[in-house]
């Protein structure tokens, strides 16, 4: 009887393991796919999670446990974009070169270089952002579960109406012509206007990666501009946030081991070809049917 009781919590403990790595990997490859497409890959994750593998988690852990897994893409994009971050590490080693005379904010020197164009508008784009985010995390999604009672359709729902937002900027910034800028052009107001959009991506269903690509878009920068300085946006601020939100009661597991993992793997294989397309796709029209879809599902 002891050696059967044994046996029993020896396959209850290895069933466990194995779903907890098949859920690691599901949601890994989710976010390696989604992170890169204006679809709140946020949002994917938290809609798969209550559905399928819902362990009777807060909308605060299930945001955590998204914003630990946009690791695996963050360390896609870096290696992907590794010549953009190499240039900026070396402004960083010389960040006198960053506040010189000129105009503007700081009155810093308007004829600066392209790395320290882009390392000024990522600093104030970081700064706003962070702020932002931990703000309607800590205090905003805090103050509304405790008022009301958040379920799985209530977040489906929210998430759906939230994508549709997405979806509708994203149209008007593909409709906008005329001559696109680059990071030359890249001013004090983009990147305060930035931050402020990606801070607001902290609420699941609103995409970082579409809210700020369609900004810089409605902004006349071209699309493989957008795409790159989106990208490397999300950089720091994934980092941070993981510091500031994820250091301390992040429960680590197989779920974020796998996931990360695949994340990575599958953010790493699909970066490339978003490049490729950016230029022949307009993806709203998908997050429009995609929203639409997540809003049905919650009267099914």
């Amino acid at each position: 009887y002891h050696f059967r009781s044994e046996s029993s919590i020896f396959v209850t403990k290895n069933y466990y393991a194995t779903g907890l790595m098949i859920e690691g990997i599901v949601l890994g490859i989710i976010q390696g796919v989604t992170e890169w497409l204006p679809i709140s890959s946020e949002g994917v994750l938290i809609l798969v999670k209550v559905n399928f593998f819902s362990k009777g988690e807060s909308l605060k852990e299930l945001i955590g446990l998204a914003l630990f897994l946009h690791l695996g893409t963050f360390l896609a994009a870096a290696w992907y974009l590794r010549d953009d971050v190499v240039m900026l590490l070396k402004v960083v080693a010389k960040p006198h070169r960053l506040f010189e005379r000129g105009e503007g904010l700081l009155r810093l020197q308007q004829k600066r270089g392209e790395a320290e164009n882009m390392l000024r508008f990522l600093v104030l784009a970081t700064f706003i952002s962070g702020i932002i985010g931990y703000f309607l995390i800590t205090v905003f999604i805090t103050s509304i579960e405790q008022q009301v009672e958040i379920t799985t359709k209530v977040i489906t729902l929210a998430v759906g109406i939230l994508l549709l937002g997405t979806a509708a900027i994203g149209m008007k910034a593909k409709r906008r012509k005329g001559q696109r800028k680059g990071v030359a052009q890249l001013k004090d107001r983009d990147g305060v206007l930035l931050g402020v959009v990606q801070g607001f991506s902290a609420l699941p269903g609103f995409s970082r990666s579409g809210l700020t690509i369609s900004t810089l878009l409605l902004r006349k920068f071209d699309d493989v501009t957008a795409l790159r300085l989106s990208f490397l946006m999300s950089l720091p601020i994934v980092l941070g946030g993981n510091i500031v939100l994820n250091a301390t009661d992040f429960a680590f597991n197989l779920t974020a081991i796998f996931g990360v993992l695949f994340a990575f793997i599958f953010g790493f294989l699909t970066i490339h070809l978003l490049f490729r397309f950016a230029r022949k796709i307009n993806f709203a029209y998908f997050v429009l049917f995609f929203g639409i879809l997540t809003i049905f599902s919650v009267f099914l």
